[in-house]
């Protein structure tokens, strides 16, 4: 089994990616999913962040309004930490668990975690390669806008609150560039999946040929 860690900033372009790995046989992990499962209305999650936010945070039918919790903890450094250490180490934990069940069925899987906050949560420490989606601050920042109907000044808000790119590429073993079509990073994916198989073939040369030196 290989795991990627797969992330990039906000708006980067990640998920459409991890969408096209998924195509080209990956098994994906998506972090946001798994946050998104564990902050149903009455897990440990959801009750540890009511009781951390307040009830202010519900919609009408108890779950979060994922929307107001952003704008809060988007505007408070100590906030963002607080449900960081709420929802982190939960997130973690059910990953591991995707992983067995992944393993279990496939040991040769190649799986992908697709976490924007991948770094930050030391997730990466879970992967064998770190990918990181890359675009331009300003195409970011106008992605960022269309996208989520944000205003300049509350998007550059939400790219400043993560680490910034120059980071996160410090750790990466593959770097994808999304600045240009949707066509020319399906290439790019694809390029860079055909490099991975050809070095997975590469290192398990060595296996095969000891194999039939012993027999």
């Amino acid at each position: 089994m290989l795991i990627i860690g797969l992330t990039g900033g906000i708006a980067s372009g990640k998920s459409m990616v991890s969408h096209i790995l998924r195509e080209l046989g990956a098994d994906i992990i998506d972090a946001d999913k798994v946050t998104l499962e564990l902050q149903q209305p009455n897990t440990p999650a959801w009750q540890e962040i009511v009781a951390e936010f307040g009830e202010g945070m519900l919609r009408s039918d108890n779950s979060l309004d994922r929307r107001a919790l952003g704008d809060l903890v988007f505007h408070n450094p100590a906030a963002l930490r607080r449900l960081n250490q709420i929802v982190h180490p939960k997130v973690i934990a059910r990953t591991n668990e995707l992983i067995a069940q992944i393993a279990a069925h496939n040991a040769r899987a190649i799986v992908v975690i697709d976490a924007a906050l991948l770094i930050e949560a030391q997730i990466y420490t879970m992967v064998d390669e770190v990918w990181v989606v890359s675009i331009p601050p300003e195409l970011q920042l106008v992605r960022l806008m269309s996208r989520d109907n944000f205003s300049r000044e509350e998007a550059l808000k939400r790219i400043n609150a993560q680490m910034p790119l120059q980071d996160k590429l410090m750790f990466a073993q593959r770097v994808i560039d999304n600045s240009g079509s949707p066509e020319q990073t399906h290439r790019t994916v694809r390029h860079v999946w055909r490099e991975l198989l050809h070095t997975i073939a590469q290192r398990e040369k060595p296996e095969a040929n000891n194999d039939s030196q012993n027999h």
